[in-house]
């Protein structure tokens, strides 16, 4: 039973090598290349998700998915592990359900939109645009981490979030800032840095530290 991972090192597609690995499930990383400047490499990514977006996982039974929070949910389903999702009867599974979408829904658009922000407004708007977002995600990330607990987001009980938390973190606008910014969210991915089952998963795609 083989899963094929569609992505890019260091790109939204490590927050699914990352739960591959804690699952233990057998798989392969196809690198898909830099879907900015890479023509093939966004015909490859097409091939697999009509919007042309990474992650895609290939199921072992040929069916392949998109959306890390769908993947996120299915892998916890398919595994009976109950270790990175919290199971329907658990106190705390209102709260991750809704802080992974908010995580997807929210804070990853804003990189979508700001790393090229020409795709989405004028020319001569793209700047601010891309600077408005930027702002935006910065205070979503703030409000994010006002809701997070210690030592995991969701206090004792280590979840999916503390991996989303962990590979976000490192993007825009940077884990110096999130340091000052966001002290809970900073604490959280030092820790889950520091996990010795992602340790590799972190290397491969975050291989500058």
């Amino acid at each position: 039973m083989r899963f094929t991972l569609y992505g890019t090192p260091g790109w939204g597609s490590v927050l699914v090598e990352a739960q591959l690995a804690w699952h233990g499930l057998d798989h392969e990383v196809v690198e898909v290349g830099d879907l900015f400047s890479d023509p093939e490499a966004q015909a490859k990514a097409r091939a697999h998700n009509p919007l042309g977006q990474i992650p895609a996982l290939v199921l072992p039974d040929g069916q392949t998915m998109t959306e890390s929070a769908a993947i996120t949910l299915h892998l916890a389903d398919l595994t009976g592990d109950d270790s990175l999702v919290p199971g329907p009867a658990e106190p705390g599974r209102a709260a991750f359900l809704r802080w992974l979408v908010y995580c997807v829904a929210n804070i990853y658009p804003t990189f979508t939109y700001a790393d090229l922000p020409e795709r989405f407004a004028p020319e001569d708007a793209a700047q601010a645009f891309g600077d408005n977002v930027k702002d935006y995600a910065k205070r979503l990330f703030v409000i994010l981490d006002q809701a997070a607990g210690a030592p995991f987001f969701l206090g004792e009980r280590m979840s999916a979030l503390d991996i989303y938390v962990c590979a976000m973190t490192r993007w825009r606008p940077g884990r110096a800032w999130h340091a000052d910014n966001c002290p809970r969210l900073a604490a959280i991915a030092e820790r889950m840095d520091r996990e010795p089952r992602l340790a590799p998963v972190w290397a491969r795609n975050f291989p500058d530290g």
